[in-house]
């Protein structure tokens, strides 16, 4: 036996990976939403002047669910690619952009920072962008798993900027959590 790991023993490895990337970063990015009290339950998000193409509250949950899971598979490719020119580079770019998607639901919904949701999230579609290049090199189908969540990523910047542009006084329309007094 010539080979150190036969092409069933990757794909073992591959799928370890997956198994723990895909349900932290769900479990992760949805605790997030719970936490800053993010969607259509939310007493300020409601109070908001939404642009029409906001879509229903049940599309958030699948789209980012199924992101989530993408980029957790992307996030075990990489990882299982031990060796890889360029691998701890891209890993870094990977877990920058994820710590910021992770803040921006608290920044948004939590403490109605809309302006600086808006940079936020420009910052983290520029770090994915960086992160699918720095994937490309390493894994091709690593890099086209990020390929929809920057789409999200610029239609929910899109939505962020009209929010902002309706509601210049986004901050005030509803005390955040932290300032309620009871």
């Amino acid at each position: 036996m010539t080979e150190i790991a036969t092409p069933g023993q990757l794909r073992m490895s591959y799928l370890r990976w997956a198994l723990v990337t895909v349900p932290a970063i769900v479990l992760v990015g949805s605790l997030m939403g719970i936490l800053s009290n993010s969607g259509y339950d939310n007493r300020w998000f409601a109070a908001l002047d939404r642009p029409a193409i906001v879509p229903p509250g049940w599309v958030f949950g699948v789209v980012w669910t199924s992101l989530y899971t993408m980029l957790g598979l992307a996030l075990a490719m990489v990882l299982h690619a031990r060796g890889a020119k360029g691998r701890g580079f891209a890993l870094l770019l990977f877990f920058v952009q994820l710590v910021a998607n992770f803040a921006w639901s608290p920044l948004f919904f939590g403490l109605h920072q809309v302006t600086t949701a808006l940079y936020l999230i420009i910052f983290i579609l520029m770090l994915t962008i960086a992160t699918t290049f720095a994937f490309a090199a390493i894994r091709k189908a690593a890099a086209w798993l990020l390929v929809p969540y920057m789409v999200w990523l610029s239609f929910a910047a899109i939505l962020n900027f009209q929010i902002d542009q309706r509601n210049p006084d986004a901050e005030t329309l509803v005390p955040t959590a932290a300032s309620t007094q009871i």
